[in-house]
């Protein structure tokens, strides 16, 4: 069962691989990812957060509502993206019970390929573009923190490295 991965981890910080064909084991890999984003009550999860070098992310906007709306994303790539920003409270799986508000467009069009190796286009805005902002970052090595002052980043990188080491003493 993989497992989330808690910031400051080094492959929170490392730009993914692309993959060259989506296979059964890619797949395999997705929904163990939609069980530990479900079970962490996310609603978006990317490769790196469960310690993979791959460029998939996972998503589902009505995770917290009675229809869900699972999304997977393979080897996106960002086509376009509006210029006003828009600011909203974000949090992540990798940074537990730590939230902040951060400025993100609203509208984009990314194309990626789906689990059956098939090339899909989606323009979106709203709530599911945040996702797919926050969870393409994580891809990039990048963090919601890092869009944050420096000060404010250090002070949750701290409590977050105190997490760690509370964690590995259980």
């Amino acid at each position: 069962m993989l497992k989330l991965v808690y910031a400051p981890d080094p492959i929170l910080k490392k730009e993914c691989s692309p993959i060259p064909q989506v296979d059964d084991h890619h797949r395999e890999l997705i929904s163990e990812m939609y069980d530990v984003m479900y079970e962490a009550n996310g609603v978006g999860l990317a490769a790196p957060q469960v310690g993979i070098d791959m460029r998939i992310f996972i998503l589902d906007s009505g995770a917290r509502e009675e229809e869900k709306k699972p999304l997977t994303m393979i080897n996106p790539i960002l086509i376009s993206i509006e210029d006003d920003l828009t600011p909203y409270e974000e949090g992540c799986l990798s940074f537990p019970e730590h939230f902040a508000e951060i400025d993100r467009p609203d509208k984009l069009t990314i194309e990626y390929l789906d689990e059956k190796n098939e090339k899909q286009i989606l323009s979106t805005d709203g709530f599911t573009s945040r996702i797919i902002q926050h969870e393409l970052d994580h891809l990039n090595g990048i963090l919601f923190v890092d869009h944050l002052s420096r000060l404010k980043r250090d002070v949750i990188i701290r409590k977050m490295k105190k997490f760690k080491k509370e964690q590995n003493t259980k």
